[in-house]
């Protein structure tokens, strides 16, 4: 059957998803389709012909005839009552939200209107939902944020807090094995020195997983050359290999690569500390095999234990040593390759293994070029950056600043043994004293955190204000934040971490109090 025009209209407004009226212009409903009585309860007999205002709220009555009044003079398609909210009255007297759109009917006289309403309910439920689940949002992350600052400070405290006996205890025992030649004395001390370097990087590493499980480490990418990091890791290193027996080699290099110079450091750092633990004989090897516009590739390889197949991907994890059981006496703690992976991770790099069981393992990582080349600093052939070797005559007269007794006191009796003048000081107002009593001072040694408020690096600003710009000064410092990092280097400071042994801490005052001596910044241990 062909519907004829209106029968068609009309069929149309009938199934039309949302309520539909007609309206005239005194207000009264002409026609509803079948959505207005599912809507709002009434029957078809019961709406036809009484006024619109019945199916809104009393409260809302009054307003609408003058909005209605104020329509009827100036007709056109719009939503009524736009950003307002809007209630249809139920025939049982509940309310519930709608959104109307207005419209008139062209060429009718007298005007007619038709009037859509929608039923609002579940996109105001959706919007409730969404509100509450901002709300959720937005309470977890200012929660995810209190607890990070929480881990921030909790780190930071435990860097310095932790250090500071680790500290006293290396730099005591460094002392002692100075002053005693009885042999039962002195292997005691020499295993005392070796529990204190245990307890050292363990304290190390737990703390290096934490900053960066937490998050509250943030690269910071600039370019640098690889030979100044490869010098860094020779100088390190080289010692440590040749107590074992071992060779280490470190490749000349001018690539020069972008990212965070220190984060790289700490992953070469850790390859070559694993390689060296793991190698009984031969060699280990600091390479850089390939240097393009686009990548450099270091590697790490020795000639060690190697690592079969089925263990590779197991070796990232956290306390696991390869051919270690979990019952068997362990060198180290498992956690140098776990800080490796998290370290890529966080810098976008990537690193591949390649090993096979007694023939060793190559520790290959790819970092991005900085599209340009350095020059390789000049070195000896000891591999130690070339410097004057001529040190001031006389003792020198070093100024100590550290707020930890305990600390203070050990550093000043290793310093005094060594034959150093020292003057010690607790805060940078004390420093100040010591300085307007004493004639001169060679070189600053402080703390970084000096009691709640000051740190070291006003001690130096302070001193080098009074005794000029190229003052010499050793900031030592619990503290591995970016804060530490982010301290302008220059070749008359050396920056270097607790607990530091009490060899490398002297090895470090003697290359500064070097004339012109190059900057080296060792790493505590």
């Amino acid at each position: 059957m062909r519907l004829t025009p209106p029968e068609l209209a009309q069929s149309a407004l009938e199934a039309a998803p949302d309520a539909m009226l007609i309206v005239d212009a005194e207000g009264m409903i002409r026609f509803a389709n079948r959505q207005v009585f599912a809507f709002f309860g009434y029957t078809r007999e019961e709406i036809l012909g009484v006024p619109v205002e019945t199916l809104i709220p009393q409260r809302f009555r009054q307003r609408h005839l003058a909005h209605r009044g104020d329509y009827m003079t100036h007709m056109r398609v719009r939503p009524m009552g736009q950003n307002l909210e809007l209630y249809g009255l139920r025939r049982d007297a509940s309310e519930f939200p709608v959104e109307i759109s207005l419209s008139p009917v062209a060429d009718n006289d007298p005007p007619l209107i038709v009037v859509a309403i929608r039923d609002a309910s579940e996109r105001q439920r959706v919007q409730r939902e969404l509100i509450a689940a901002r709300s959720v949002a937005e309470e977890a992350r200012e929660s995810a944020d209190r607890a990070n600052q929480s881990k921030s400070r909790f780190l930071a405290t435990a860097s310095h807090d932790l250090r500071q006996p680790l500290q006293a205890l290396a730099l005591l025992n460094g002392t002692l094995r100075r002053t005693v030649n009885d042999p039962l004395l002195t292997e005691a001390l020499a295993q005392q020195e070796q529990a204190i370097g245990a307890m050292s990087r363990l304290l190390n590493a737990l703390l290096d997983i934490s900053k960066l499980e937490s998050g509250s480490v943030r690269p910071e990418i600039t370019d640098f050359s690889v030979a100044r990091i490869f010098q860094e890791m020779r100088r390190e290193f080289a010692s440590l290999a040749a107590r074992k027996g071992l060779t280490l080699e470190v490749d000349a290099t001018d690539a020069c690569i972008r990212s965070d110079a220190s984060l790289v450091e700490q992953v070469l750092r850790n390859l070559l500390s694993n390689a060296i633990k793991y190698t009984r004989t031969g060699t280990v090897a600091l390479v850089c095999p390939l240097a393009d516009e686009s990548i450099v590739r270091l590697e790490v390889r020795d000639s060690g234990i190697g690592i079969s197949a089925d263990q590779i991907p197991l070796i990232y994890d956290e306390f696991y040593q390869v051919g270690v059981a979990a019952n068997m006496t362990r060198d180290g703690y498992g956690l140098g390759l776990a800080i490796v992976k998290r370290i890529v991770a966080l810098l976008g790099l990537k690193i591949e293994v390649h090993s096979q069981p007694g023939q060793g393992s190559t520790f290959a990582l790819l970092l991005p070029s900085a599209g340009r080349v350095a020059p390789a600093p000049r070195t000896s052939e000891e591999g130690s950056a070339i410097a004057p070797a001529v040190v001031r005559s006389g003792r020198p007269c070093i100024l100590l600043v550290e707020d930890d007794p305990s600390v203070r006191d050990a550093t000043r009796m290793l310093l005094k043994l060594e034959g150093f003048e020292v003057t010690a000081a607790s805060s940078l107002e004390e420093a100040l004293e010591a300085l307007a009593a004493h004639r001169h001072f060679d070189l600053l040694m402080t703390d970084y955190h000096l009691g709640p408020t000051q740190t070291g690096v006003e001690v130096i600003t302070a001193m080098r204000e009074r005794l000029g710009a190229h003052f010499k000064a050793v900031l030592v410092t619990g503290d591995t934040s970016p804060a530490i990092r982010s301290i302008a280097s220059d070749p008359n400071l050396r920056v270097t971490s607790k607990p530091i042994r009490a060899e490398a801490l002297l090895r470090l005052v003697r290359e500064l109090l070097r004339s012109d001596a190059p900057q080296t910044i060792p790493r505590g241990g």
